[in-house]
């Protein structure tokens, strides 16, 4: 687990400080929001993106060849942001499913190399600003290999 204040001794206090059911509460409100929001983000930009093709009516076709590349860029960028948000539905769907298994708040990566449940708590500060954060800073940070 990491602390954010080593020094201070206040990690102690982090591990008894679990999460509480009005705690679970509002992560899960939280999470379902933002499953909401990036739900609509998603089908919008796919919506435009694939729009950009159909004409519909109007004619959208490029009449210069810069303008058929930005459209394409353009496209481009678009599909990739929805990927992209997927993928974040995806961590917030595993987190919804964590809560209602009782693992919502450890560091699956600590579990994994076998640590106790009580050693391997994700920071409420991280959770807050991440609220489908799986892992610890100190774990997400060896997968992503960025330790120094």
């Amino acid at each position: 687990m990491v602390c954010f204040a080593p020094q201070s001794g206040n990690c102690q206090s982090e591990i008894k400080a679990m999460l509480k059911k009005l705690e679970l509460t509002e992560f899960r409100t939280a999470l379902l929001g933002l499953r909401s929001r990036i739900s609509g983000d998603v089908q919008q930009l796919t919506k435009e993106a694939l729009d950009r093709n159909d004409g519909g009516g109007d004619s959208k076709s490029p009449t210069h060849i810069a303008e058929l590349g930005t459209q394409t860029f353009e496209q481009d960028f678009s599909l990739r942001v929805a990927e992209t948000d997927q993928d974040v539905l995806t961590e917030i769907d595993a987190a919804l499913k964590r809560i209602e298994a009782g693992t919502f708040g450890s560091c699956m990566a600590c579990l994994e190399e076998g640590k106790a449940p009580s050693k391997a708590v994700i920071p409420k500060a991280r959770l807050k600003a991440i609220p489908y954060a799986k892992n610890c800073v100190e774990c997400e940070r060896k997968r992503e290999n960025l330790t120094p």
